[in-house]
């Protein structure tokens, strides 16, 4: 499964039909407690993070690294606009695998799940 967080319904439902469309397990954490419970419950991949999203993206991104023994590691993908430059820094130092623009995250979409998923 790969959760995802995103500040606005428009992405939210970019991913989430696309991860659909893709017959990809896809479900949202819009926050620690909905985190901690897709972690306790199902078998989570992945975490897409907009970081557009505001402090809890960070936040989510420091939880899901707080369990570097977890096995198969936990895979995050941070993306924003291009001109967030910080916000991409403060990801990776959070522990983000990997940061993109929002441009390069919206046109490598199912490539990008799919990959994630393991069905590449």
């Amino acid at each position: 499964m790969i959760l995802y967080c995103c500040s606005d319904l428009l992405w939210a439902t970019k991913v989430k039909s696309t991860a659909d469309a893709l017959g990809i397990p896809c479900r949202p954490a819009r926050n620690l407690d909905m985190l901690t419970a897709r972690l306790s419950d199902s078998p989570v991949r992945a975490l897409i993070v907009d970081l557009e999203s505001g402090p809890i993206a960070i936040d989510l991104i420091h939880a899901v690294r707080q369990n570097p023994a977890r096995q198969p590691p936990i895979r995050v993908v941070a993306f924003a606009p291009h001109v967030e430059v910080d916000a991409m820094r403060a990801a990776v130092g959070a522990g983000a695998d990997s940061t993109m623009t929002r441009g390069a995250f919206s046109s490598r979409l199912p490539e990008i799940l799919k990959d994630l998923a393991g069905t590449v």
